[in-house]
């Protein structure tokens, strides 16, 4: 690769500083979303195991020799390393023989079953997770205020420029797909469809080697993009398949294609939060339900930009997903964590960045600037409620919101900042 060519990806520093500590990195998530040039990036020299080159040599020499395909200069990488899963275990011997650090890098766009995987490699080979890019990787960003600011402090005001619904609703339709940028939207809004079709027709069977049905497949993925940024339950996607498609699934064959759509990085959901609340009241346990890329729920749904434009309704969980999908990003190049926030008595949060050191925030996601008012009332009031019943209480209030075009802080504490002016 050119790696003069290369954009730079927030991963990139975890990349380097895991090399550095461990004999070998593995670098997974969503297929397309750049593992392999990040990898080269970082990488001096490299094996394509999904090369289809002579009826794809390169798989069948890993399977034959595996030691053979680790020869080359360090750091070496081993793209879809998951179509010869013994090479995991070849890595993890070889790391152990060298006793050095940054020998290879594994890339993966699934999880193999850990059948006829020996080793966990703990201690030996370290995961990173890489997703589509960010709005600010994309640069569609100006990241004018810093995540790491509104924690410590140093948040200063500004103007962020101006930003329409037009813009928003195409920057969610093509999602962080490094080879939508550049394209005009009849080009970029054909890539998430593409992804969802290659997936049904060929990356599940190549996962499993079972021929699933692309029909109950296409109905959960379809239940699944309308129920995006919910915290609905199989038995609500039960019910939502009924309702909306006159057809079912039982239990077990949702449970089972969801486990699947994990193993694929196609979804990923939002963990709910109760870690250092120790509030009196139940929190609800329920996981907010994503896709790794709102252009993917989007996608399925055939929803087009005049769709969106005309269902705001429906645009908002979209942009909710786009800011969720951004905050994971952000949270964890500083190695925090995302979660959201749900209890018995009601009280929501979109979602809660926790730090490493316990604090965390509490973060409102609203389209429009007409919604903030009470997005901040809604904060306050959970925090004052959560502080009278002796419960640890946000260090920060935070409104994310689409069409704004300044990001400061009220009179009552809360910020506002536009998610077209964030970053890390």
């Amino acid at each position: 690769m050119d790696k003069e060519l290369y954009k730079p990806r927030l991963v990139d520093k975890q990349v380097k500083l895991e090399l550095e500590a461990f004999g070998a990195v593995c670098i997974e998530g969503a297929k397309w979303c750049g593992k392999t040039w990040t990898s080269g990036y970082h990488s001096k020299s490299a094996i394509y195991l999904g090369d289809p080159s002579r009826n794809f040599q390169n798989r069948e020499l890993a399977k034959l020799e595996p030691t053979t395909v680790l020869e080359g200069e360090v750091p070496r990488l081993i793209d879809e390393w998951q179509e010869v899963p013994s090479i995991w275990d070849a890595v993890r011997h070889e790391v152990d023989r060298r006793g050095k650090k940054g020998q290879f890098i594994l890339t993966g766009s699934s999880t193999p079953k850990q059948k006829g995987i020996l080793h966990s490699g703990a201690g030996r080979i370290s995961t990173i997770r890489m997703r589509p890019m960010s709005l600010f990787e994309s640069n569609d960003s100006s990241g004018q205020v810093s995540l790491t600011s509104l924690f410590d402090g140093t948040f200063k005001a500004v103007a962020t420029g101006n930003i329409d619904l037009e813009t928003l609703i195409k920057l969610t339709i093509r999602g962080g797909w490094p080879e939508s940028l550049g394209l005009d939207y009849e080009k970029f809004r054909l890539l998430p469809k593409e992804y969802i079709k290659s997936i049904i027709n060929h990356d599940i069977y190549r996962l499993e080697g079972i021929n699933r049905s692309s029909a109950k497949m296409q109905l959960l993925l379809q239940s699944l993009a309308r129920n995006e940024s919910t915290t609905a339950s199989i038995a609500t996607l039960k019910k939502d398949i009924s309702d909306f498609d006159n057809d079912t699934l039982d239990n077990d064959t949702i449970s089972t294609y969801l486990s699947t759509f994990e193993r694929l990085f196609l979804i990923e959901n939002q963990k709910a939060f109760s870690s250092n609340i120790r509030s009196s009241t139940r929190i609800k346990q329920s996981e907010k339900r994503h896709f790794v890329d709102p252009s993917l729920a989007i996608a399925i749904l055939e929803a087009s930009y005049e769709d969106l434009l005309n269902d705001l309704h429906t645009f908002g969980f979209m942009f909710e997903a786009l800011c969720v999908r951004d905050l994971r990003i952000y949270a964890e190049s500083l190695e925090a964590q995302l979660y959201h926030y749900q209890d018995y008595k009601e009280r929501e949060i979109d979602a809660v960045v926790k730090l490493r050191d316990g604090r965390f925030g509490a973060f409102e996601i609203k389209l429009g600037a007409d919604a903030i008012e009470k997005a901040a009332q809604s904060l306050i009031k959970i925090r004052d409620d959560l502080k009278a019943e002796g419960a640890r209480i946000p260090d920060i209030l935070v409104v994310i919101c689409g069409l704004s075009n300044f990001a400061y802080q009220r009179e009552d504490g809360v910020y506002v900042v536009p998610i077209t002016a964030l970053r890390p």
